[in-house]
């Protein structure tokens, strides 16, 4: 078994790099749809949704607790109760005023931890400034956190555990695998360090493939804020893989970037449009130069953004379905 998966490792190397050969000599970058690999994944939710209703189960419920009036957060919560209702999953929005107090924040999160009706609960970020995101986070019940941004489900994933994945990098991942690009062995620079994003992707990357939670076999370099423009560019131009989520525009440009080289671009900034003088939604990566040497790239919007919601949508059914399980032992140890 052992000489069958190193000889399926160096198959799967020795193709991908035929195919970056072939590729810079003959054609532009696979621009990656990442709404149409949601839409693969959704699919594959609503029918796993629809299988266990049959069964007798309970459906999965989502609960969003919405605070304050930034435009952006509430375009993404509608986002993702649309995309819910598609699913077969039922899905609340729970608005407060941005003045609420932590305390009563926090009250409300303890109610809906024990409200048996919710299956998954999140709390929208960003939060106002006076409300700690880490005691929120972490008020939520690691079972019912579909973020994944729990300490114990962030710490589950730094030791290669089973655990809720944060959706931004579990869409990240997603997207690498069903696109076929190869992690073993390669180098990856990831820019940005956030522990909601930029950390738990290069988790996912650099762990053992043979783990209890499979990672990519990776080397990966992290780059932040402080990494000068000149580093991050010697460390982009050995990378295979370029993942940004630093929320600069233009951060990556093509120079930096090697022929055949993989981009996923995570970034959300808002920019205005000289051309038309309205806002427009780009990246953090110059996307119609970098294009023009990558192997792959991802655009903005139409990338990473929608796989998050699709995944976000995975996660409310993986904690439906163990809450279910753990109900059904606690049932049978008290009967």
């Amino acid at each position: 078994l052992s000489v069958f998966l190193c000889f399926s490792a160096w198959i799967g190397q020795w193709l991908w790099a035929f195919h970056l050969r072939t590729f810079s000599c003959c054609s532009a970058a696979t621009i990656i749809s990442g709404t149409k690999l949601a839409q693969q994944v959704l699919k594959e939710i609503q029918r796993d949704v629809e299988l266990w209703i049959s069964f007798g189960n309970k459906r999965p419920h989502l609960t969003v607790i919405l605070v304050g009036d930034n435009p952006a957060s509430h375009i993404y919560v509608r986002n993702k109760i649309k995309a819910a209702t598609a699913v077969g999953i039922s899905s609340e929005i729970i608005l407060r005023p941005k003045d609420i107090s932590q305390e009563e924040l926090l009250d409300m999160t303890v109610k809906l931890n024990k409200n048996s009706r919710v299956s998954g609960l999140l709390v929208q970020l960003p939060l106002p400034d006076h409300i700690e995101e880490r005691a929120v986070c972490n008020a939520i019940a690691p079972e019912k956190d579909v973020d994944g941004f729990h300490i114990m489900n962030i710490g589950r994933l730094c030791l290669d555990q089973p655990s809720i994945i944060p959706a931004t990098a579990a869409a990240v991942w997603e997207i690498i695998k069903r696109t076929g690009i190869q992690t073993f062995g390669k180098n990856v620079v990831v820019a940005g360090r956030s522990k909601n994003v930029g950390m738990p992707i290069s988790m996912l990357l650099h762990t053992d493939g043979e783990h209890e939670r499979p990672g990519g076999d990776a080397t990966v370099t992290i780059a932040h804020r402080y990494t000068p423009k000149e580093q991050l560019k010697i460390h982009t131009q050995l990378a295979d893989i370029i993942i940004v989520a630093a929320g600069i525009p233009k951060l990556i440009t093509a120079d930096m970037v090697k022929e055949g080289a993989a981009v996923i671009d995570v970034g959300i900034n808002h920019i205005h449009d000289p051309l038309t003088g309205k806002t427009k939604l780009v990246g953090d990566v110059d996307f119609e130069e970098v294009k023009k040497k990558a192997a792959f790239i991802t655009p903005v919007p139409g990338g990473v953004g929608p796989m998050t919601v699709a995944m976000l949508l995975k996660n409310t059914l993986i904690v439906a379905k163990k809450l279910s399980s753990v109900n059904l032992w606690l049932q049978c140890v008290t009967a």
